[in-house]
């Protein structure tokens, strides 16, 4: 918007506040006692546009009408600060310009409405404007906003949109997915308007969002709901920001998903990583598929289509990051995500998908990839950096405790029953954790009952994993007479070098004297794991050829697994 434009515009009709704050304005409001003065401050004003569906507060211009420039000294220099300290204290994102008439300055920070059903609060209260003032909102006003349901969008009619929009390929696969979750073969040889009117996709003639969404051909998605993608990238690292690939998906979701799996799932992305423990032998892969698809169908049926952006998926080696619009559903917080049964934003797309076996029942999805995530010894799902405006999941591919995805792993594989699910999966994880507060009950006691906990000695409500995990541990730590992490402290100094034992001592002197290298050569040199070439001084240790050309994680699970194989 330009200067002229905004000289015309009303404050009571044009959802736009005019301050002149030619210097000294207020940020934060710190500088006062009084709370009525506190609140006059950038922050107070940007709280009580968003609770009243956002606006644009200008600094720099008269208040009267036209509004003449006057020019602000406020945050000069520190457009970039101000925007990122207001998300720090609001957790809104407020975009911030500068405009310049005459070589004086004007500030316009435009600020999006509040979420659905929640407000946002300066100093712990809610506020609005009044003429010229801040005040507070009555208990009428707070409780109107947190009764709002957010509308189906997923229900609502698609105009223009009929039958012969719809991918044949997708209703095909909905066909057969429905047939199958529902056991149901005949469903598969019903006509496509039968199927559409039984699912509530066509509605008096008529198709809705959901139908777009899950069966709509390409060029109509692309025209009628264009923020309706899927953008993957994938980085090298994670300090760049170009991205070594990208692929945008807008097919419909029921072919989409696995598109986008296909991209994740190519064998350079995805390692494979092979695990022992005794007799039990397994591949874990940085990236779990059952995971990954419920976390990508989540985004799609709970993002909010009313904003213009796209899902996000970026990928690296060591971690992948599933970014969608919107915040989370009414409800829902980062605290509570495992506990709170929340109301989807697109219903209707959600019993779809539930219906079709592509997601857990509503509500569920969450646990499903929390559960599977921790069984693997993976680090806990990450949702701490989203906020009120996006949803932000990262998921990690090191194994950071393998003994927790033996230990479940060989419970599930065994004749004991009951099998675990997802519900104890978490308890026990909290458990292992020390997290020993709000736990269910029932599933402790049949944890208890089971064998894989036990009460700690003297305590009546404090419990541990069973001896059988401890046993695990200590498993995982060594290897016949070797040490485990010494052993890849050493691969890791050696891959792709021949080394001389000083150089090795160098680099290693923090974890490893001399004598316990030299020691760890000559064993792994028996197990045909390091190979030397010369003698004496002019000694220099290499991977045999069978690992040279593996790195990292990958180098470390081939060894370890080699060297179980000969000592356990």
């Amino acid at each position: 918007m330009t200067i002229e434009e905004l000289k015309q515009l009303k404050e009571s009709e044009d959802k736009v506040e005019f301050k002149e704050a030619k210097h000294n304005y207020s940020f934060a409001g710190s500088e006062h006692r009084e709370q009525e003065e506190r609140r006059k401050c950038f922050l107070g004003y940007v709280v009580a546009f968003a609770n009243e569906g956002g606006g644009m507060l200008v600094m720099g211009m008269a208040d009267e009408f036209p509004h003449l420039v006057v020019g602000t000294d406020f945050a000069a220099g520190e457009v970039g600060a101000l925007e990122d300290e207001t998300y720090v204290r609001l957790g809104i994102r407020v975009r911030i310009e500068e405009l310049f008439e005459n070589g004086l300055r004007v500030l316009v920070a435009n600020i999006p409405s509040r979420p659905v059903g929640r407000m946002l609060k300066f100093e712990g209260v809610p506020l609005m404007r009044v003429g010229e003032s801040l005040r507070n909102m009555s208990d009428e006003e707070m409780f109107s906003i947190l009764s709002e349901q957010e509308p189906d969008f997923s229900a609502k009619i698609c105009v223009g949109l009929s039958v012969g929009d719809l991918d044949e390929s997708a209703v095909r696969k909905m066909k057969e997915s429905y047939a199958r979750k529902q056991n149901n073969p005949a469903f598969k040889e019903l006509s496509t308007i039968q199927v559409l009117t039984d699912l509530r996709l066509l509605v008096d003639g008529k198709l809705n969002y959901a139908s777009l969404i899950l069966l709509g051909k390409r060029e109509l998605i692309q025209q009628k709901l264009p923020q309706c993608k899927i953008i993957w990238e994938f980085r090298n690292t994670e300090a760049q920001t170009h991205h070594d690939s990208r692929e945008s998906i807008e097919e419909p979701l029921f072919i989409a998903v696995d598109k986008v799996w296909g991209l994740i799932n190519q064998p350079t992305l995805n390692k494979k990583n092979p695990i022992q423990s005794g007799a039990y032998i397994f591949d874990l892969f940085d990236f779990n598929e059952a995971v990954i698809r419920e976390a990508v169908l989540n985004a799609v049926a709970h993002r909010d289509y009313s904003i213009t952006s796209e899902i996000v998926i970026k990928q690296f080696p060591q971690k992948i990051n599933i970014i969608n619009p919107g915040g989370f559903p009414k409800g829902v917080t980062i605290d509570n995500i495992l506990t709170v049964s929340s109301t989807p934003r697109c219903r209707l797309m959600t019993e779809i998908l539930e219906k079709t076996g592509l997601v857990e029942r509503s509500g569920q999805g969450v646990d499903k990839i929390f559960s599977i995530t921790l069984s693997e010894g993976k680090a806990e799902p990450d949702y701490r950096s989203s906020d009120m405006f996006q949803v932000s999941l990262v998921l990690k591919t090191e194994i950071i405790n393998k003994a927790f995805h033996v230990f479940v792993s060989q419970y599930q594989n065994s004749e004991r029953e009951p099998k675990l699910g997802v519900e104890q999966i978490i308890t026990l994880y909290k458990i292992h954790d020390g997290l020993l507060q709000g736990l269910n009950s029932e599933i402790v006691g049949q944890l208890e009952r089971i064998g894989l906990i036990e009460k700690v000695s003297g305590h009546t409500n404090r419990y541990t994993l069973s001896r059988e995990y401890e046993d695990l541990v200590k498993n995982e730590l060594t290897i016949g007479n070797f040490v485990v992490k010494e052993v890849e402290l050493l691969l890791i100094s050696l891959q792709g070098n021949a080394l001389k034992v000083g150089e090795m001592e160098k680099s290693l002197s923090a974890y490893l004297s001399r004598n316990q290298i030299k020691y760890l050569l000559e064993k792994l040199i028996e197990d045909d794991i390091i190979k030397v070439e010369g003698k004496f001084k002019g000694a220099r240790y290499s991977i045999v050829d069978k690992y040279v050309d593996l790195r990292g994680d990958k180098l470390i699970n081939e060894v370890i697994i080699e060297l179980r194989r000969i000592h356990d």
